[in-house]
């Protein structure tokens, strides 16, 4: 009963929140544009299945996505864990000792953005749109890899307390560098993955993580270190989304040179 309340309570606002986007939609086509709603009966039915899906997500984010996260922070941040290989529990942690959180950080980012929505759909659409020059695989896996280093790189930063602005800083300056460099063809997808990797799916875990590490390493404060992860999971799919696109069109400027020479031969 109290879960059939809260889903009740998740879908009224849903409800609230969706309501503006129907009332832009529907009030342009029929006040602006000047013309009917086609299908109008399956728009209906498209909106009542939002909503609902929506509602349902929700609450699946707060019963599952968002204990998990916080369990799986508190544990892999344990002191106590932590301390598995040191000698005393007076003994100063070192950053190396937190590798188990480099290596959950590594894989939660990379599989949370496999499965992230946003995700898949731009890079269906981008697929169809460059008539299957890009690959939907490669370009979720390029985006992956990025989120998987940037909160690997983000969650080693929590712990030695180095300030985040010289990463991101640092970071953009490569971005901006890499763009020219990088095909033209790419350069908005890049731009484009590194926000949609921090969506539903994505955020939930990556924060409970840095926050969970910001308060249980010693002198780390949970609002000034805590958070900063979803910004490395922005910035780095660029990088290799942009990497990917110039490693690709580098293999096939390669195998066109040995095409030409092979006919050169003959």
């Amino acid at each position: 009963m109290e879960t059939l309340i809260q889903l009740f309570t998740i879908l009224l606002s849903t409800i609230k929140d969706v309501m503006p986007i129907i009332v832009i939609i529907f009030g342009f086509q029929l006040l602006v544009i000047r013309r009917p709603i086609p299908h109008l009966k399956r728009v209906l039915i498209g909106f009542v299945y939002v909503i609902v899906g929506l509602a349902l997500f929700l609450l699946g984010l707060d019963k599952a996505l968002f204990p998990i996260g916080e369990l799986m922070a508190q544990q892999l941040t344990d002191p106590d864990f932590i301390r598995g290989s040191v000698a005393t529990a007076d003994e100063t942690l070192h950053w190396s000792d937190y590798y188990w959180v480099y290596i959950f950080a590594f894989a939660i980012g990379a599989s949370t953005t496999i499965a992230e929505p946003s995700l898949i759909a731009v890079a269906i659409k981008a697929n169809e749109v460059s008539g299957g020059a890009i690959g939907v695989w490669g370009l979720r896996l390029a985006v992956a890899l990025g989120v998987a280093v940037g909160i690997s790189l983000g969650t080693w930063r929590i712990v030695t307390g180095y300030p985040i602005h010289w990463f991101i800083i640092s970071g953009y300056i490569f971005v901006v560098i890499q763009t020219f460099f990088a095909p033209k063809l790419i350069v908005p997808l890049a731009y484009d993955s590194g926000g949609v990797t921090t969506s539903t799916v994505t955020v939930p875990l990556v924060a409970a993580l840095g926050l969970g590490l910001a308060s249980t390493v010693p002198g780390r404060s949970a609002l000034i270190d805590g958070f900063g992860l979803i910004a490395f999971a922005s910035l780095f799919p660029m990088i290799t989304v942009m990497g990917y696109a110039q490693i690709t069109e580098m293999v096939a400027a390669r195998d066109r040179r040995k095409r030409e020479e092979m006919v050169n031969k003959e």
